[in-house]
């Protein structure tokens, strides 16, 4: 498999991850009682992008190597998956 592919697929994952990853032990500026004028409420008392970047790589690294493992090395792929509907001719 090409290194574009590999890393295209490990962005996707990356990415879809980070939503995952972004509310996790995120404190609101209403739940600490520091809300800066001219925000909203809702919006993230501390910023932790570094946190959150490194976290989501890490956990993106560990789903992109399953992956790998099972789709390029042990070839599982979706023809692997049992179709449970029944075929009609």
């Amino acid at each position: 498999m090409p290194f574009f592919s590999v890393f295209a697929i490990y962005f996707i994952i990356w990415w879809l991850t980070l939503f995952i990853v972004l509310p996790i032990g995120m404190r609101t500026q209403a739940e600490e009682n520091e809300i800066v004028p001219g925000t909203v409420e809702s919006a993230p008392a501390r910023f932790r992008g570094w946190k959150v970047f490194l976290t989501t790589s890490v956990v993106a690294a560990f789903i992109h190597l399953a992956w790998y493992i099972f789709a390029v090395r042990l070839g599982y792929g979706i023809d692997a998956i049992p179709q449970f509907a029944p075929d009609f001719y």
